[in-house]
C-alpha cells in the first residue's frame, strides 16, 4: 500500500526535520515550565502540525513526491500567515468580548482560510470521512434555519461562526485541541523514545519468554506483548503493523491458520487503547470532558480491560486445545532472566507514571519524567545508548506520529463548535431517547452502532469526540453514570478498527498473514465478541468501574469473568470438546445473564453455564474431533 507521505530528500528533508525537532521541544518547554495561556499554546500545536503536514503529506495517492510542489509552498506560507496571527495576538483574543465585539474583516478573512486549510489538512492526513462530516455540520451552521421542526437553529452570520469556531476555546481551541497539546504530545514521544530505545523489543521478548512454551504460546506472546506495547502507542494499526511482523510469523508456525494469526495480533493490538496507565492518551481527554482526574478513568478501566483480554485469552487457548496445538520449541524461547536483566529498567518509565500520576502530578509532567527516564535507563548498556543523532530522531518521530490526533482534534472541534453554537446536541439526544422508546438497551444499541460507523472512518479519538455531545447527554439523563457513559462510546469507538466492513488493524494483520483480509475481519470479530459486550456489563453494574462498595465489585468482577469464560467457550465451540450448537446456545445465554447484576439473573446464568459443561463432561470421552478442511498454513 503506497504511503501518504512524501519521501523528501536533501535540504528540504532537512527543513522538515528541523520544524519537527522544533515542535517537539516546543513541549517539553511547556512541559517543563508550564503551559501557555490556552489560545497560544494550542495554536501554535496547530501552526507546527499544519506545517508538518503541507510538508509531508501528498495532496492525492496518484503520484510520488520527493520534494514539496510549488501549491504546497503556497498553502505553507497561507498556515504562517493565518495561525501565527492566532499565536501573537492570544491575549488580546482570549480578553475581548465574543460575539459582542465584531470581527475586523482581516480576522474574518484569516478565519475563513484557516477553516479552508483545516479542511485540506484533515482530508489528507485523516481521511476524506472526516472532512465530509466537518463540511456537513459547517453547512448545517450556515443553512440550519431554513430547517423546520426540530432541526431548525436560528439564523448566525458567517462572522458569528468564524468568531465561535477560531476566537473562543468553543471550537477549534475546544478541549481536545487542548489535551492534544498538551498530554497526549507527551505520551506519544514518550512512545517513540521507548521505540528508538529498544524497550519495544525488549517487552516482545519478554512476552515470549513468559508465554512462548504454553499451548498457544506464540498467540499468548501476542496478547501480553501487544497489549503492553498498544496502551502506549494508542494506534491499532500502527501497533498491529509493529508487533505483528514478529507474532504472526510465529503463530502461522506453531499450526495456526493464517486469518485466525492475522485476527488474533489485530485484536490485541487494539484492545491496547483500553489497557491503563496510558490507554492510547485517550484517558486524557475522557478525564478532561469527565472533570476528574486522569487517575480515576485508569482505575475505572481495570477490570473492562482484564475481560477484554480473558475473554481473548480463553479463545485462543481453546482453540490451540482443539487443535491439539504446542508451544515454541525450547530452543526458540529466551530464557526469562536473561530477558529480564537486559531490559528489566524499562519498566522504571512505567513505573514512574504510574506512581507520578496516582500522586497528583500532571500528566504532562509525568510524561516528561518518564522521557527523562528512558534515556537514564538506556545510558546503562551501550547497546541501548541513545546517541545524539537518536534523540534527535525520536523527537522527529514523535512529532510526526502526533500529526494525526492533532488534525483529528481540531476538526473534531469544528463539530463541537456547531453542535454548541446550534444546540443540536441536546436535540439529537432527545431523538435518539424517542426512538429508543425511553428504554436504555435500545438506546444504548443506537449509539453502539453510531459509534462503530463513525469510528470506522475516523481515528479513535475523533470517534469518541464527535459521540460526546451527540450521545452522551441521552445516556445519562436514562441514569447510566458520566463515567459509564464515556467509557461506552470509546469502547465501540476503538473496535471499529476490527469490525468489518472498513477493519483496518485486521486488514493490515491479514497483508502480514497472507490471509484474505475479509476472512480475518471476520475473525478478528469473533476474537474480540468480549468488546461488544463488556460495555453493556459495566452500564449495568457500574460496580465493574470500582464504583461502589467492595463487596459489591468483589461479587460482580468474579460473575463476569465466569461469563467471559462462556463468551469464549460458545464462540469457539469449545469446553472439552466441540460443542453442539444447543450447548453454545446455552454457554451463550448463561453468559448474557450475568451481564445483568443481581442474585436472580446471576443464578440462572451460572445454572446454563454448569447445564453445558456438565453436558461436555459426561460425554467427552471417546469424541473424535473431525474438523473442517483447514485453511493453508
Amino acid at each position: 500500500m503506497p504511503s501518504k507521505r512524501r519521501n523528501l530528500r536533501g535540504i528540504v528533508n532537512t527543513a522538515v526535520i528541523l520544524i519537527a525537532v522544533s515542535m517537539s521541544l516546543f513541549h517539553v518547554y511547556t512541559a517543563l515550565f508550564g503551559v501557555f495561556e490556552s489560545i497560544l499554546q494550542r495554536s501554535a500545536h496547530l501552526t507546527f502540525a499544519l506545517l508538518l503536514t503541507f510538508a509531508l503529506y501528498r495532496p492525492s495517492m496518484k503520484k510520488e513526491q520527493r520534494t514539496i510542489p510549488w501549491y504546497d509552498y503556497l498553502l505553507i506560507s497561507l498556515v504562517i500567515l493565518t495561525y501565527t496571527y492566532y499565536i501573537f495576538n492570544a491575549p488580546d483574543i482570549s480578553s475581548r468580548m465574543s460575539y459582542v465585539e465584531s470581527l475586523t474583516g482581516w480576522e474574518v478573512f484569516v478565519g475563513i482560510v484557516s477553516l479552508f486549510l483545516l479542511l485540506e489538512a484533515t482530508r489528507r492526513v485523516v481521511g476524506m470521512a472526516l472532512m465530509i462530516i466537518v463540511a456537513v455540520f459547517l453547512a448545517y451552521g450556515v443553512w440550519g434555519h431554513l430547517f423546520t421542526g426540530l432541526l431548525s437553529h436560528r439564523e448566525f452570520t458567517i462572522m458569528w461562526i468564524i468568531d465561535h469556531l477560531f476566537y473562543t476555546t468553543s471550537g477549534v481551541y475546544s478541549t481536545p485541541l487542548g489535551v492534544s497539546a498538551t498530554f497526549i504530545f507527551m505520551f506519544i514521544l514518550f512512545g517513540k523514545f521507548l521505540e528508538v530505545s529498544g524497550a519495544g523489543q525488549f517487552f516482545i521478548n519478554l512476552a515470549v519468554s513468559m508465554m512462548g512454551k504454553y499451548r498457544g504460546g506464540p498467540a499468548k506472546t501476542a496478547i501480553v506483548g501487544s497489549s503492553i506495547l498498544g496502551t502506549i502507542s494508542g494506534s491499532a494499526v500502527a501497533n498491529t503493523v509493529t508487533t505483528g511482523s514478529f507474532t504472526i510469523p510465529l503463530m502461522k508456525k506453531t499450526g495456526y491458520k493464517k486469518s485466525f494469526a492475522g485476527a488474533v495480533e489485530a485484536v490485541s493490538s487494539t484492545g491496547g487503547q483500553i489497557v491503563p496507565p496510558i490507554m492510547g492518551a485517550a484517558a486524557f481527554i475522557i478525564a478532561s470532558y469527565l472533570g476528574v482526574p486522569y487517575i480515576d478513568v485508569v482505575l475505572a478501566a481495570i477490570i473492562p480491560a482484564l475481560l477484554y483480554y480473558l475473554c481473548l485469552y480463553f479463545q485462543v487457548d481453546l482453540r490451540a486445545k482443539r487443535d491439539g496445538l504446542h508451544g515454541l520449541p525450547k530452543e526458540q524461547i529466551p530464557n526469562v532472566w536473561k530477558v529480564l536483566k537486559h531490559g528489566v529498567l524499562f519498566f522504571i518509565p512505567l513505573v514512574i507514571i504510574v506512581y507520578m500520576l496516582v500522586s497528583g502530578y500532571s500528566p504532562m509532567r509525568a510524561g516528561l519524567f518518564a522521557i527523562v527516564a528512558v534515556v537514564i535507563v538506556a545510558m546503562v548498556k551501550a547497546s541501548t545508548r541513545l546517541s545524539f543523532k537518536q534523540i534527535v530522531k525520536a523527537l522527529e518521530l514523535g512529532a510526526r506520529a502526533s500529526l494525526e490526533t492533532a488534525i483529528a482534534c481540531a476538526a473534531a472541534g469544528v463539530i463541537i463548535g456547531i453542535i454548541s453554537l446550534t444546540g443540536i446536541g441536546l436535540t439529537f439526544s432527545g431523538l435518539i431517547i424517542d426512538l429508543a422508546g425511553g428504554s436504555l438497551l435500545i438506546t444504548l444499541i443506537f449509539t453502539m452502532i453510531t459509534s462503530i460507523v463513525l469510528g470506522m472512518g475516523l481515528p479513535t479519538v475523533a470517534a469518541y469526540i464527535v459521540q460526546v455531545p451527540l450521545t452522551i447527554p441521552a445516556l445519562i439523563e436514562l441514569g447510566v453514570s458520566p463515567m459509564a457513559a464515556h467509557l461506552f462510546i470509546f469502547y465501540f469507538a476503538i473496535i471499529s478498527a476490527i469490525t468489518p466492513p472498513v477493519a483496518l488493524a485486521a486488514f493490515a494483520a491479514a497483508g502480514i498473514a497472507g490471509s484474505e483480509p475479509m476472512r480475518t475481519g471476520i475473525t478478528a470479530l469473533k476474537l474480540g465478541i468480549a468488546a461488544f459486550i463488556v460495555p453493556y456489563m459495566f452500564v449495568y453494574g457500574p460496580s465493574l468501574l470500582l464504583i461502589g462498595d467492595y463487596s459489591a465489585i468483589a461479587v460482580n468482577a468474579f460473575t463476569a469473568v465466569i461469563g467471559i469464560m462462556g463468551v469464549a467457550a460458545a464462540v469457539e465451540g469449545w469446553v472439552f470438546r466441540h460443542a453442539f450448537w444447543y450447548e453454545r446456545i446455552l454457554l451463550l445465554s448463561g453468559s448474557i445473564m450475568l451481564v445483568q447484576p443481581g442474585i436472580l439473573f446471576d443464578g440462572i446464568g451460572v445454572v446454563l453455564l454448569l447445564l453445558a459443561v456438565i453436558l461436555q463432561k459426561i460425554t467427552y470421552k471417546g469424541y473424535v474431533y473431525k474438523p473442517k478442511e483447514a485453511e493453508s498454513v
